[in-house]
């Protein structure tokens, strides 16, 4: 499974990014995918391991959040 750092993640929009660890793009992250994995929100600087889904649009996201 892929790790990264939450870089910022809004509740109130409903979604935020995580910095891989291995570099490359930042990784987006919906909040349909935060409350999945029971949890209600992220902190920034949280580490993080995650699988990625390609969504509807081509883009992939983060799915099955591991806080670490």
């Amino acid at each position: 499974m892929p790790t990264g750092t939450v870089k910022w993640f809004n509740t109130t929009k409903g979604y935020g990014f995580i910095a891989p660890d291995d570099g490359g793009k930042d990784v987006f992250v919906h909040i349909s995918a935060v409350e999945r994995a029971g949890m209600t929100g992220l902190a920034d600087n949280e580490k993080i391991s995650y699988e990625l889904r390609e969504g509807r649009d081509g883009r992939a996201s983060a799915v099955e959040l591991v806080k670490l």
